[in-house]
């Protein structure tokens, strides 16, 4: 059977991931540090913007590749493997959301950390976002955190990784309309956050 060639710069980095992850089932470690170098900046950043503790954010995308990397034999390419990826992200973020919340460490050290958010993972940030005052960034990324966990996650998803609605769904395990409602709840709420910024 002939192999499908990858023919756009999507497809290309999908089949990079996928010839690397078959290495990586073999125990190939380079591969594996490989596949670590493509993509941990992203889950760092990622981490962070839902948790908003740079420490602890490194920690967990490091789990999160430790997975990767004990699963690698079981690994299908149904999908693309970073649909793959922020699956295990979601689901270890989710894990310490909750650890956390048992333990109600709310605190003031969370909003603190929030001053982290600007500089985690620059190579997804928007173009506009140099534009931006600290204070705005600062407004925004504590809006951001306020949302619900699912919320938050698909506004991460979205705007920040450029994950389509299909690859969100798949990462929330739902479809793409209810994405969509959980976006439209999102940018609602991060308006009625952000008002006041929005009318000057």
């Amino acid at each position: 059977m002939e192999e499908t060639q990858a023919t756009t710069p999507e497809d290309r980095e999908a089949a990079t991931d996928h010839a690397l992850m078959q290495r990586i089932a073999g125990e190939d470690h380079q591969a594996f540090r490989q596949l670590v170098e493509r993509h941990q900046n992203a889950i760092v950043g990622t981490v962070t913007k839902m948790l908003g503790n740079t420490s602890d954010s490194e920690d967990i995308a490091q789990q999160v590749f430790i997975r990767v990397w004990k699963h690698a034999k079981r690994y299908k390419p149904d999908n693309k493997f970073t649909t793959y990826l922020y699956t295990i992200t979601r689901n270890l973020v989710y894990n310490e959301t909750r650890r956390r919340s048992r333990k109600r460490t709310v605190s003031t050290d969370m909003r603190e950390d929030d001053q982290h958010l600007q500089h985690p993972d620059d190579e997804s940030a928007q173009p506009d976002a140099t534009l931006l005052d600290s204070e705005l960034r600062a407004a925004i990324d504590a809006a951001i955190a306020s949302l619900p966990e699912n919320q938050r996650l698909a506004v991460v998803l979205r705007r920040y990784d450029n994950l389509s609605y299909e690859e969100i769904a798949a990462v929330l395990n739902t479809s793409v309309p209810s994405v969509k409602s959980l976006l439209f709840r999102a940018r609602k709420a991060l308006r009625d956050s952000l008002a006041k910024y929005l009318e000057e």
